[in-house]
């Protein structure tokens, strides 16, 4: 944010001063925010607040457009909710970096009402606006159509932003926007409003059914993972779907198995539609030999995620194409991948793999963890008597902190199996929290965090978690660590 607000030569000042009067010395964020604006004679008072407050800042933006006046009005207000022992709290000043997209898809010249002459000389397609109050509105002028627009451009501030744009628009922005990060989360929205209103969808009765505006959203994304010149790291990025445990948190009671149905349904159904798409960009971008420059790791991270689509399709084959790839990749990176895809598919071929993988492997330790997490985490229905027998097995040590991390901490990333309804998950977890708590309080204590979001879930889950709280915190000799977490979270 300070080198949005200052530029990056204003930024390299503040560096400069600050190392010139405290280089050696203890320092404080004042410190630090005195040198930035000292160096460029920019009043930071309102940034201050950033520092002595909690909570994120939650941003909502509307706008309006007059044709005949050829402005574009964007009205900006803030609100940082209240937090444990901090009220009224104050407008912190941010920088939103925002810009107008026409409708023909590219961005247009920005000139802000009462601006300096100079100032409109150069054309410029991102404005950083200087928002310090509780609301403000800003004008822009000459706006000859309509424009759809970019908020936060390069993500300019960590905020929650509301804004009122609709399905088309963040169809648009996906399709037009030159800003990746607005790209990109033009996208995630999307599919934040879309996997919901499915999960309503479910809950009212009602069939299944993806819009088929947004499988063509998502055509144009993946349809250039052929392409030779273009960002190939983005388009795996683009590519990603919220996740479950994201999908949890906006649901006001979650059912992870209603979730996880929805999205399954939908990556099923992109695999489909996009299935000729999805063999391309991962054939063009399967190289014949392992390199570690930036195009090579951005090739191999699209070409994974293609595969993972694909390995989605319930056809003949697929399994053999993820074990074959599995065999012949030279690097960790496919590797995993492969077996990840195979860890969710309940086949031969999966057995195989992860034992080839063990024999390869079972030396170093670092990769076990990994073996072990791939397992834990798998979406697979009845995970939980596996990750059981992983407790048993000559890979894991229980004592040692790593490999608790990554199996059961792995577990606890499969929602729809850490959650299934028969608490099978959460009587499992309970009983390696009590058994942990014996051997490290502080490896026990991060464990048990996986209970204390418990009211987010339908009420046979609330009751279930609540239970083995309840069990827990009522256990003699219990470390201090986990009776305050535990505790804390009954109250």
């Amino acid at each position: 944010m300070y080198e949005t607000l200052l530029g990056k030569g204003g930024f390299r000042k503040g560096m400069d001063l600050y190392f010139e009067r405290h280089d050696g010395q203890a320092v404080t964020c004042d410190d630090f925010l005195n040198a930035m604006a000292d160096a460029n004679a920019f009043d930071l008072e309102k940034f201050k607040p950033w520092y002595s407050q909690a909570g994120t800042p939650e941003v909502t933006a509307t706008w309006t457009y007059d044709g005949e006046a050829k402005t574009f009005e964007m009205t900006l207000t803030q609100n940082t909710p209240d937090t444990p022992g901090q009220r009224y709290k104050k407008p912190v000043l941010m920088p939103v970096s925002v810009g107008l997209v026409g409708p023909d898809g590219k961005d247009m010249a920005l000139h802000l009402e009462n601006e300096d002459a100079s100032d409109r000389k150069a054309a410029t397609y991102t404005k950083t606006l200087q928002f310090s109050e509780a609301t403000a509105t800003f004008t822009f002028v000459n706006v000859s159509e309509k424009p759809v627009p970019s908020i936060l451009r390069d993500f300019s501030a960590p905020v929650k932003l509301t804004t009122p744009l609709t399905k088309d628009d963040l169809i648009f922005l996906l399709a037009n926007d030159s800003d990746l990060f607005n790209k990109w989360e033009a996208g995630q929205t999307l599919w934040r409003q879309t996997l919901l209103s499915l999960i309503d969808d479910v809950g009212a009765g009602r069939s299944l059914k993806l819009d088929g505006d947004i499988v063509e959203a998502m055509r144009v994304i993946v349809g250039d993972a052929s392409s030779e010149t273009a960002d190939k790291a983005f388009i795996a990025c683009a590519m990603s779907l919220p996740s479950e445990s994201e999908l949890s948190e906006l649901c006001v009671s979650a059912d992870p198995d209603v979730i996880r149905a929805v999205r399954d349904f939908v990556l099923a159904t992109l695999a489909r539609a996009l299935k000729q798409e999805l063999e391309l960009g991962l054939s063009s971008n399967s190289a014949d030999t392992y390199a570690r420059d930036g195009d090579a790791r951005a090739k191999r991270s699209l070409k994974n995620t293609c595969l993972a689509f694909l390995s989605r399709l319930e056809e003949v084959g697929v399994d053999h194409e993820c074990l074959a790839r599995f065999k012949r990749a030279d690097n960790m990176t496919d590797q995993v991948a492969a077996l990840a895809c195979l860890v969710n598919r309940d086949c031969p071929e999966r057995t195989t793999a992860l034992t080839l993988f063990y024999d390869q492997w079972q030396t170093d330790g670092l990769i076990m963890n990994k073996w072990l997490g791939l397992q834990a985490s798998s979406s697979l229905p009845g995970n939980v008597e596996n990750v059981k027998q992983l407790m048993t097995h000559p890979a894991f040590d229980i004592k040692n902190p790593n490999k608790v991390y990554s199996l059961i901490g792995g577990f606890l990333g499969s929602p729809s199996n850490f959650h299934a309804a028969d608490g099978s998950g959460y009587q499992m977890l309970g009983d390696v929290v009590l058994r942990l708590d014996t051997i490290n309080g502080s490896v026990a204590a991060r464990m048990v965090s996986g209970f204390t979001r418990w009211r987010k879930y339908d009420e046979t889950r609330r009751t279930l978690m609540k239970a083995q709280l309840t069990r827990i915190v009522n256990t003699e000799g219990l470390s201090e660590n986990v009776y305050e977490i535990v505790a804390k979270s009954l109250e």
